[in-house]
């Protein structure tokens, strides 16, 4: 989608934050989140914990439509912090090598971003959000399959569910997969991405390429495959900050420290499945787990 489109809704949330500081509450800094449940959740845990542990207040400024505008609004000095997945280096940012190594990308941008755009790029919170091969709990368990090319011996008979547009994609899409791992699956069937996770439960397909941290894959019962060839880039999740703001307030890195290396995958599914299957509040959630986890004072 054309980016400009998305400018005036960006406005009009800056307007909103402007007038709830007139107001009276004013804010000391904003935190943006893409359209997905775990970034919202995930910024209440921060907004949470600096609130609880600084002097500051904070905002925050959902559902920006792509992770660009994102970065961009934090280029502007309209949102001040994120959560951001490493493998976003792939989207020319900067000049990168290219590999596709966890600690070379996250090193790349942590240098890259801080370099080229003044922000700090912390540590991982310690899940990844990537393509993942996906079956049925029940078929894994029967055909012994644990990574991707454990199904290469029944790839002829198995059938593919996949979003359309990565079937389209030369470089990381079916054919780059194919080649990788020399795996051609006998029968594919486009859909959108939403779609692929009923199809698979309901052995419409018998595989299918998913989001590894997406609350379908807890709803259906459904089993990640490990990427052993390691095709897919690494995408984990990071909080990442304008340089200015933690220069001005270190305590910000300080409160939210305790996160770091925290929240494992299938801790993100659990919660992600509060919200999208339970429907419970992101803040409710955000709360909930870090009250669980001891990590608020009040």
């Amino acid at each position: 989608m054309n980016k400009l489109k998305w400018i005036p809704m960006l406005a009009c949330m800056l307007a909103l934050a402007a007038f709830t500081s007139a107001c009276g509450i004013q804010s000391d800094m904003t935190i943006g989140t893409q359209t997905f449940t775990e970034t919202k959740i995930i910024a209440e845990m921060y907004k949470a914990l600096i609130e609880d542990q600084t002097d500051l207040n904070v905002d925050i400024i959902p559902d920006l439509a792509s992770s660009s505008l994102v970065i961009n609004a934090m280029k502007d000095n309209d949102v001040q912090m994120a959560t951001l997945y490493t493998g976003e280096i792939f989207n020319n940012h900067f000049p990168i090598s290219g590999s596709k190594d966890r600690a070379k990308v996250l090193k790349e941008a942590q240098e890259g971003f801080q370099e080229h755009l003044g922000f700090t790029w912390m540590n991982p919170l310690g899940f990844e959000n990537t393509y993942a091969f996906t079956v049925r709990k029940d078929l894994a368990e029967t055909n012994g399959y644990t990574k991707i090319s454990d199904v290469k011996k029944d790839m002829a008979n198995m059938k593919l569910g996949v979003d359309t547009t990565w079937l389209e994609r030369s470089t990381d899409g079916y054919p780059a997969f194919s080649k990788a791992y020399d795996i051609t699956f006998g029968q594919v069937f486009p859909m959108e991405i939403s779609l692929v996770y009923s199809a698979v439960a309901n052995q419409q397909v018998d595989i299918v390429l998913a989001y590894s941290t997406d609350s379908r894959l807890k709803a259906y019962e459904l089993q990640t495959l490990k990427d052993d060839k390691q095709f897919f880039p690494p995408y984990d999740a990071s909080p990442v900050l304008r340089s200015d703001l933690l220069k001005k307030h270190p305590e910000i890195e300080e409160a939210i420290a305790p996160l770091i290396g925290r929240l494992d995958a299938d801790t993100m599914i659990s919660l992600n499945y509060q919200v999208d299957i339970e429907k419970k509040s992101e803040r409710e959630v955000a709360i909930a787990y870090l009250k669980e986890q001891g990590l608020l004072n009040s």
